[in-house]
């Protein structure tokens, strides 16, 4: 019985999506607030039209619409893609998304709502539609502007950031705290799952991908993909984050395969379907009496969303060094909430920590700004010229002046080198940092498992978290060593440019190699810390870790050259992955 309910409600669904998106296209209207509003007449809360259905079903299918539009976000969002970007939309989508969240936790605050609502608004309003930005772009022919390509690579930031925040809200939501303390050990932690889950992914998944297209049947590449992707957001469950997070890294690890272009085009048409599925299901659940009592925040948030983002953009560009001129056109292009917010929104409502009002708002609020977005994108330059006009010159010059500033900080020429030098080795040792950590903490959590797999005659506590801890160690020695190693070259480049030949007289050489082992030496004394505490769940007694350090020393010694050839080849078979050029593989 459950199961032809579940099959009536997915009928009734799919024929509403279906009859919303032809009245769309007819109407040219953006779809996404066609689903909502379709799902909202035709909703429980909505009579006479008004269908019951059971919530369960409508949970499940938004669950499903909420994997796989985050799979496909992963799939279009790949690592050449980031690094493409640069800094200066980072520094303009951090500084917007950082002063919404303030503005609109403040602005729920002032309503009298709870610490929660007022938590997850900050977290709607900071987020723009990429569907309808990139749309507006297009039919205005402004995308390959110089402020087009601003806001772009912004859109870019801020998939990365929608992913941070649906993580840190789900945390916040089951433990109920909002100290800072809790939201860094959550960033943490969500930053060690991203990092370990990208490299050992990237090792095996898009070569797994490749092969399985190479078959030649696509029901076969259909089903792997959607395995891979469900898969990893069950891992993601599994260490505590959200389901949307495992999609999503799991949509970027395959976006790195040569068969992304038949990927992606088997993909569509789910995405499509259970995206339609999403929205009218989330419309659904929505109380149109609650968009009438709340007319009075839909209003001041719209206006919040509208003027708060334009001048947030407007602020963090003009930061990253781009002219006014584009950084207030770029505002004006992302002033609206988007196809995300309702992510967080329906995320706020299914854990049952937001108020049941919040929901229609930020439907409300998405319907205003989408309205409005396609006058502003053609009105930029007019806005933006008159803006111009009315500029103070002072503050006009005092602009330009910081412009040109923030280009000659750029380095040139042997300084590029360097500094390109010295990200590649800061980089490299986080990673190995990162998985060094990672093999610790999951022996710390499968302990109780493993522990069951040792043998009856490994019978003390000790000698079984012994046992498990000398594994740990000797599965980290590549990672280590090669850390140790880019240290000690870090350590030889920093000291080379630190102490410049002849400045300390007679000891220059001697400070160098001081100051060149040091640094080395503190990474290990930090990656030591940070393995003591992430291991303590399997900790051996002190006399023992002595012996097994010790016995670690010997191993590394003797087989150093063997371990520098392991990492070498899984870095180069990374590096590989990363930046091989993108292919069609034949149909």
């Amino acid at each position: 019985m459950l199961g032809i309910r579940f099959i009536h409600d997915l009928a009734l669904i799919m024929v509403v999506a279906g009859i919303t998106t032809v009245l769309c296209h007819r109407l040219r209207q953006p779809v996404v607030l066609g689903y909502l509003v379709a799902g909202m007449l035709l909703g429980p809360h909505t009579p006479p039209l008004a269908f019951v259905l059971e919530e369960q079903s409508l949970h499940a299918i938004a669950e499903l619409g909420v994997v796989l539009l985050l799979f496909s976000v992963g799939l279009e969002f790949n690592l050449r893609r980031l690094r493409q970007v640069g800094a200066g939309p980072v520094v303009a989508a951090g500084t917007e998304v950082m002063l919404m969240l303030w503005l609109g936790y403040e602005l729920g605050r002032a309503f009298g709502w709870r610490t929660m609502d007022a938590l997850f608004l900050g977290a709607i309003m900071s987020l723009s539609s990429t569907m309808l930005v990139l749309r507006s772009l297009d039919d205005a022919g402004r995308r390959k502007e110089a402020f087009g390509q601003l806001v772009l690579g912004i859109l870019v930031v801020e998939d990365i950031f929608t992913v941070v925040l649906i993580a840190l809200l789900s945390g916040i939501a089951l433990t109920g705290d909002v100290a800072p303390g809790q939201a860094l050990t959550l960033i943490g932690k969500l930053a060690l799952f991203v990092v370990v889950g990208l490299v050992l992914g990237l090792l095996a998944i898009p070569r797994f991908i490749d092969w399985v297209a190479g078959l030649g049947r696509n029901e076969t590449l259909l089903v792997t993909t959607l395995g891979v992707c469900f898969g990893a957001s069950l891992l993601a469950v599994n260490a505590g984050f959200s389901v949307a997070l495992g999609a999503f890294i799991s949509g970027a690890i395959v976006g790195e395969s040569h068969a992304l272009p038949r990927v992606e085009k088997l993909i569509a048409p789910l995405r499509d379907m259970f995206g339609a599925l999403f929205f009218v299901a989330i419309g659904m659940l929505i109380d149109s009496r609650a968009l009438l009592q709340y007319w009075l925040p839909v209003l001041l948030v719209s206006v919040a969303v509208i003027v708060g983002k334009t001048l947030t953009c407007t602020f963090g560009g003009a930061l990253a060094g781009h002219d006014g001129r584009n950084a207030l056109r770029a505002g004006l292009s992302l002033a609206q909430i988007g196809e995300f917010s309702f992510v967080i929104a329906s995320l706020g409502l299914s854990l049952k920590v937001t108020s049941d009002f919040l929901y229609p708002i930020a439907v409300a609020v998405s319907a205003v700004t989408a309205f409005v977005t396609p006058y502003l994108v053609r009105s930029s330059d007019r806005i933006a010229e008159a803006a111009e006009r009315r500029m103070p010159r002072p503050m006009r010059v005092l602009l330009a002046a910081y412009a040109n500033w923030i280009a000659g900080l750029k380095p040139v020429e042997e300084n590029a080198a360097i500094a390109a030098m010295l990200r590649r080795l800061v980089f490299h040792i986080v990673i190995n940092m990162a998985l060094v950590m990672a093999v610790f903490l999951g022996a710390s959590y499968l302990k109780p498992r493993l522990l069951e797999l040792l043998p009856e005659s490994i019978a003390s506590d000790g000698a079984r978290r012994s046992v498990l801890w000398a594994a740990a160690l000797f599965l980290s020695l590549p990672m280590l060593i090669a850390a140790y190693r880019k240290a000690d070259a870090l350590g030889m480049v920093l000291a080379e440019l630190g102490i410049r030949e002849g400045a300390a007289g007679a000891r220059t050489y001697a400070l160098r190699r001081v100051l060149g082992k040091l640094i080395p030496l503190g990474a290990l004394v930090i990656l030591a810390l940070l393995v003591t505490v992430l291991g303590a769940a399997i900790l051996p007694p002190g006399e023992v870790l002595l012996v097994l350090l010790a016995l670690a020393a010997l191993v590394s010694a003797f087989l150093w050259r063997s371990f520098v050839q392991v990492h070498a080849r899984l870095q180069a078979a990374l590096k590989e992955t990363i930046e091989k050029p993108a292919e069609a593989t034949p149909h």
